[in-house]
């Protein structure tokens, strides 16, 4: 190891060892409150004081014992729940703006509760960020007993709410939601039109549960607000057979990661040729090239049962690490409409885009931000780096006695899927559960059909339903049960052995505990250790491994099956080293997505400050800080919200050819700022003048029905929905030299030397 890599861990080592020497002194003054003769009324008193003291402005840090005492005291007597001493560790942290890692199984769900508590007795609100909506549900009924006898109102927000039951819900002291469904609830605030119509208070505090989830893996997907839908394009099927129809090689070429694919001079010429429209590269075929390589990208990149599936005549996209149906997600429009031509199937243009904001953005909207998952370690720079929360380790009530054996690597797919179906059968003979990770939906069905005819029944977690696939999840423990998953990251359910069932759990704890098994070894060494997370909870006795192929993806990416000198065997190889060279891999990769993040974020931060600063000029406008009239108002607030809406759509459209730049030695990225901020700088004249316009038109009339009759009123209906970011993220400044060499015979030497012909 790097000495100097070696010295910051172990000085990032030491100081987590202060920071829980620290936590473990005000855990013991906590336990020395000790509330238990008190009867209720006294309890509910103290909570009206810590109350009325946070609200006078005594800090919260002075409150914090006094009231985390008043927490534990609660969670026995209303729900039987003692908290652990690392559980109130855990909270401490919290409260101190840490993301916490704390093991699966170690009740997370209650450390929440008493930062929660203290955080929202100033009355300003607190936000428990969860993964679904089945568990922003759940935990609220379960913890909301504690909350509710402490005085304080509790809630959680669902997909398919009124405004007014929204309103409501955001209005409680604590209330629990999915960040998706709380940033869409933001974008629509963001074009109201009446204040009465927004549901948000100004946010304070927010507990981010399954944070690496949704701070990391989750944080660049764009939540989207749009007006109607437009209506079908018809000419992709033109584009998807003109790629069905290029060869690889001949016509076009991947990039070193088998990330982005670029036409060569060939392929040029051919889909020319196809496509009669002479120089692909002449700048009024720019629309051309674009749906090619769309069509392109969906033909040689995205498969069918692995990055998406087709379901009742829809096409529904697997997000890409739980492995899962993502639910009301789409590609940008021209990929989208690629991805239905290439099945044959009709694509509905999304509507104008009205308003967007990554998830990562959404969150930093927060003052305050404190987050905890089972697996952060591994990530601690991307935390840091993003959003300048540092993690906290904390230790396990009872020590993780599960066995983690070393990866077996075989010579080819084949020989692999044979040893794991053996490996399998081997295990569940005994009655002993196991948890099967695979890494697509294509791959869960496969491995299902063979143990099927192998005569062992097995549970497949593939579906939407979040309560149906908890309770599967849960059972997943019990004597003899077979479950294949995919990827875990997410599922915010604890697997019990035996099902929760004592004498169960005991005959389970004899025979090893939950064994789970990987099919494949991840990009990232934190989605690896959520699935092993699942087994060995609470000191229980488990064990995992993981079955690798020098044929699977991501070894073949860094050409591992050339650098092995092995002979195509059936027997798992015995090299010295292997494995360290994998895990050296997933540390590249994850580097490599950490730089290809930073430098996205370079694009979309800019536009989301500019968002920010005429979203606080509109917000002034909506709340009447202005001395303006009513139809002032109307027509400032339209006008913003159009242009606004017309800037999105020309950022985008930036966004599609900026990495041409690159080929005439410009920065795209300073390219890309310079000029969104030109057009940014004309925004604000035009709504002045074409307020000015309006409301000379109008003629000072506040009567809504000529507002209407001029136009200026909210869409008639508005969808949100989220963008998958992958092929944003692919389309980076990568090109081969055969796709340069490509680009400047086409676009610049064939006119000067009279090519045009050839």
């Amino acid at each position: 190891m790097n000495l100097a890599v070696k010295l910051i861990r172990e000085f990032k080592d030491h100081d987590n060892r202060q920071k829980l020497k620290g936590y473990r002194d005000k855990v013991e003054l906590i336990r020395k409150r000790n509330l238990e003769a008190w009867d209720d009324q006294r309890l509910q008193s103290e909570s009206l004081r810590l109350k009325k003291a946070a609200k006078s402005g005594t800090p919260l840090d002075e409150l914090l014992v006094d009231a985390y005492a008043l927490v534990c005291e609660a969670a026995k007597r209303k729900l039987g729940l003692q908290p652990y001493d690392v559980q109130i560790m855990a909270a401490i942290a919290l409260h101190e703006r840490f993301l916490i890692e704390q093991h699966t199984g170690e009740g997370k769900t209650l450390s929440a509760v008493m930062p929660a508590y203290l955080n929202a007795l100033t009355g300003e609100g607190v936000h428990v960020l969860t993964f679904n909506d089945y568990l922003a549900k759940r935990d609220a009924e379960w913890m909301g007993p504690i909350y509710r006898f402490l005085g304080l109102t509790v809630s959680s927000v669902q997909a398919g709410m009124s405004l007014s039951e929204k309103r409501e819900a955001y209005a409680a002291d604590i209330t629990y939601v999915t960040a998706k469904e709380a940033g869409f609830d933001y974008l629509r605030d963001t074009i109201a039109l009446h204040e009465a119509d927004t549901v948000h208070r100004p946010f304070h505090y927010v507990i981010v549960d399954e944070a690496d989830s949704l701070l990391l893996d989750e944080a660049r997907v764009p939540l989207v607000i749009a007006g109607e839908p437009g209506s079908s394009k018809s000419d992709g099927t033109r584009f998807a057979e003109v790629a069905r129809q290029l060869q690889q090689v001949e016509h076009y070429d991947f990039d070193d990661f088998q990330r982005n694919v670029y036409l060569n001079e060939a392929g040029a010429e051919k889909a020319e040729s196809m496509l009669g429209c002479g120089n692909l590269y002449d700048s009024h075929n720019s629309h051309l090239l674009t749906s090619l390589n769309c069509a392109l990208h969906v033909e040689s990149l995205l498969k069918k049962d692995v990055d998406y599936i087709v379901r009742d005549g829809k096409i529904e996209l697997i997000e890409e690490y739980t492995g899962r149906v993502a639910e009301n997600r789409y590609l940008p429009d021209g990929l989208q409409a690629a991805l239905a031509a290439k099945e044959g199937l009709q694509w509905t243009a999304g509507g104008k885009i009205l308003g967007t904001i990554t998830i990562q953005h959404f969150i930093s909207l927060y003052p305050s931000i404190c987050g905890m998952t089972a697996t952060a370690q591994a990530s601690a720079m991307d935390f840091e780096d993003t959003y300048r929360l540092q993690v906290v380790q904390i230790p396990p009530n009872r020590a993780n006695i599960r066995i983690d054996h070393p990866h077996r690597i075989y010579t080819h797919k084949e020989a692999k899927f044979k040893a794991l179906i053996q490996e399998i059968l081997s295990v569940h003979r005994a009655g002993r559960p196991i948890l099967i990770g695979t890494s697509s939906v294509e791959e869960s069905d496969k491995l299902a059909e063979a143990l099927a005819v192998a005569g062992v029944l097995c549970h497949v977690l593939n579906a939407k339903n979040d309560a149906e696939e908890a309770e599967i999840v849960a059972k997943a423990g019990e004597v003899g049960a077979v479950t294949v998953s995919t990827n875990m990251a997410g599922r915010g359910v604890d697997i019990r052995l035996g099902g929760g069932n004592p004498m169960q759990a005991e005959v389970v704890a004899k025979l090893g505990g939950l064994y789970v098994i990987g099919t494949h070894v991840n990009e990232s060494v934190r989605i690896d250790d959520q699935l092993r997370g699942r087994s060995g909870r609470q000191g229980d006795p488990g064990a995992s491994v993981f079955f690798v192929s020098l044929e699977d993806e991501l070894l073949l990416q860094f050409g591992m099956h050339k650098t092995v000198r092995a002979p195509r065997q059936d027997e798992a190889l015995e090299e010295p080293g292997l494995r360290s060279k994998i895990t050296r891999i997933q540390r590249i990769v994850m580097g490599q997505n950490f730089d290809i993040h930073q430098e996205l974020n370079c694009y979309s931060d800019m536009v989301e400050d500019q968002r920010r600063i005429l979203y606080w000029e509109r917000l002034g406008i909506l709340k009447g800080e202005k001395p303006l009239s009513p139809s002032e108002q109307r027509v400032r607030l339209f006008y913003i919200d159009k242009l606004w809406s017309n800037h999105l759509a020309y950022v985008s459209y930036l966004r599609e050819g900026i990495h041409l730049e690159s080929l005439a030695s410009r920065n795209p990225i300073d390219e890309f700022h310079a000029q969104i901020t030109e057009a940014y700088e004309q925004i604000m004249d035009n709504v002045n003048r074409e307020s000015a316009d309006m409301l000379a038109k109008l003629g000072g009339s506040n009567d809504p029905a000529k507002w209407e009759k001029f136009g200026l009123k909210s869409p008639t209906s508005t969808r949100t929905y989220i963008i998958n970011d992958q092929y944003i993220q692919n389309k980076r400044n990568s090109w081969t030299w055969a796709t340069v060499m490509a680009y400047y015979l086409r676009k610049f030497m064939r006119p000067i030397f009279g090519w045009e012909k050839f």
